[in-house]
């Protein structure tokens, strides 16, 4: 029987994709089925590469199938013996390690429910998520451990080289019990309205659901040397970095510790990877290091996802790579709904599109009143989820043949003087300045036309005179006249969310203060 991984054009995705389909790539069923297995277990005994970890430090750790399926069984039957029982949360604030990777299989193989927390979080956030989940126990390292002490209220395990050479004498297999229906997952989104953002459950079935995203919006195939940047205590780098390539047997890397773009290109480099998924702030900091271009690479397909990529990053790095990077849309609470399918030799990749609906979702833009907008008008991205229409509280656009464009979160969007525009194609603008590194856009009240633009500027290097007037310029000549910023801020940096997408709403808040 040909798998849905033997096919990598468009038109066979639309002929031969199907639920059942996707069942066929794993072992189990609805009513056995386990995370842990289907990512580690059974693709043991190969003596493969699972994790390439690239560290900041300049170390590289290489950690096999066989490794992570003895460990995580290891830790599993340890924490049966600390009295964690089915369905108990177990944190885990630890950087990407062969302890990180094992102790979130291990707490999934034994039926507990992995909680991902990001290892920045200081005692607050820390606290709002314990304090949420309740966990019977949380992981950290030796650094973190006073930071996860003070927040309080859970029991705090240090994952050392003491902790892990204490698991020697345990069992190196399990035999997992859960079904598709359990869960398997407790992750906290990185949204900027909330003092603690939604924590999203996912069951054990999820990952069958996620080979949509992996087949058709990072394009993963057996073959590829996968490698995702993007932290595994969010979604990105979790679902679509971690388990959907684990789960079809392909390697997979990631970056540990603080970030640097020069590492980065050097670990991609190195490891020869051909399959990269980054954010498209991982894309522009590659693009302003001034070093990307000293190494060697080896790329087939490039995703980015978080926000919309500028043109001109877009530019060079189809003009670096020789390879067109490709943008996959959806949110943690929705999973990927559009993607520009990587790989596909018969789909037209086009300049700033968000592509088309991937298989088994139905997508459409809806104006004010609820119907399907015309191409060109900007409406919010709607999915059919359950019969019913979701919200995914973006706004977008089609075009004629039903590519679809990003146009801004809701409540992104600027209105002055009647006209609407969006945030996200003024920054574009702003950034094919060769002076500006990043930009950000928001509406500022106005007297006369209710909102102005107002856009904050980081450069590249120092402030030449007549630069805002250049900026403003740029923006009128590439958009239109009355889209372009009437003010304009240099700064040293913007506001970014823990995932790393640039935080509108503290620059609104924070007119908003100033304005009072």
């Amino acid at each position: 029987m040909t798998k849905l991984t033997e096919y990598t054009s468009y038109a066979d995705a639309q002929r031969h994709f199907s639920p059942q389909a996707l069942w066929d790539l794993f072992d189990g069923d609805r009513d056995s089925l386990n995370i842990a297995h289907e990512c580690v277990d059974r693709h043991a005994g190969t003596g493969a590469t699972a994790v390439a970890i690239a560290h900041s430090d300049g170390r590289d750790e290489i950690v096999t199938f066989d490794a992570l399926s003895a460990l995580s069984s290891q830790l599993a039957h340890w924490l049966l013996g600390q009295g964690v029982a089915k369905g108990d949360r177990v944190a885990v604030m630890l950087d990407p390690t062969e302890a990180f990777y094992a102790a979130m299989f291990g707490a999934m193989k034994m039926g507990a429910v992995a909680v991902p927390m990001f290892t920045l979080f200081g005692p607050d956030g820390i606290r709002l998520r314990t304090d949420d989940c309740t966990p019977k126990l949380l992981f950290t390292s030796r650094e973190k451990e006073a930071e996860a002490r003070e927040a309080g209220g859970t029991e705090v395990v240090v994952v050392d080289q003491d902790f892990l050479d204490a698991l020697a004498d345990l069992p190196t297999d399990f035999t997992c019990n859960t079904a598709g229906s359990d869960l398997a997952v407790l992750q906290y989104t990185s949204g900027t309205t909330r003092a603690l953002p939604a924590a999203v459950k996912h069951n054990h079935r999820s990952i069958v659901t996620l080979m949509v995203a992996a087949l058709y919006a990072t394009g993963i195939r057996p073959g590829d040397r996968f490698f995702c940047p993007s932290s595994p205590a969010w979604g990105h780098g979790l679902w679509h970095g971690t388990l959907s390539p684990l789960a079809l047997g392909v390697s997979t890397g990631t970056f540990s510790g603080r970030f640097d773009p020069v590492r980065l290109c050097k670990a991609l480099s190195d490891f020869e990877i051909t399959n990269l998924s980054a954010a498209a702030t991982h894309y522009r900091m590659m693009r302003n290091c001034g070093r990307a271009e000293d190494f060697t690479y080896h790329f087939d397909k490039l995703t980015f996802t978080g926000e919309p990529i500028d043109s001109e990053t877009a530019r060079y790095v189809d003009d670096l790579f020789g390879t067109t990077v490709c943008s996959m849309y959806g949110t943690t609470e929705i999973g990927v709904i559009l993607a520009n399918y990587p790989g596909a030799e018969d789909f037209e990749v086009r300049d700033g599109s968000l592509g088309k609906a991937v298989p088994g979702n139905v997508v459409e833009v809806h104006d004010a009143t609820g119907k399907p907008a015309q191409p060109g008008e900007i409406g919010e991205l709607m999915v059919m989820r359950r019969g019913e229409w979701f919200p995914t509280k973006d706004l977008g656009r089609i075009d004629e043949d039903g590519y679809f464009y990003h146009a801004g979160r809701a409540d992104d969007v600027i209105i002055s003087a009647g006209w609407t525009m969006s945030a996200v194609e003024i920054e574009d603008a702003i950034l094919r300045h060769p002076k500006v590194a990043e930009a950000a856009a928001i509406g500022v009240p106005d007297e006369v036309r209710g909102q102005v633009v107002k856009a904050f500027v980081v450069l590249k290097d120092s402030e030449s005179p007549g630069l805002v007037e250049e900026i403003q310029d740029l923006v009128r000549q590439t958009l239109s006249r009355h889209e372009y910023p009437r003010h304009v801020a240099i700064v040293t940096d913007l506001p970014k969310t823990p995932a790393g997408k640039v935080n509108r709403k503290i620059l609104r808040d924070n007119e908003a203060k100033a304005a009072a």
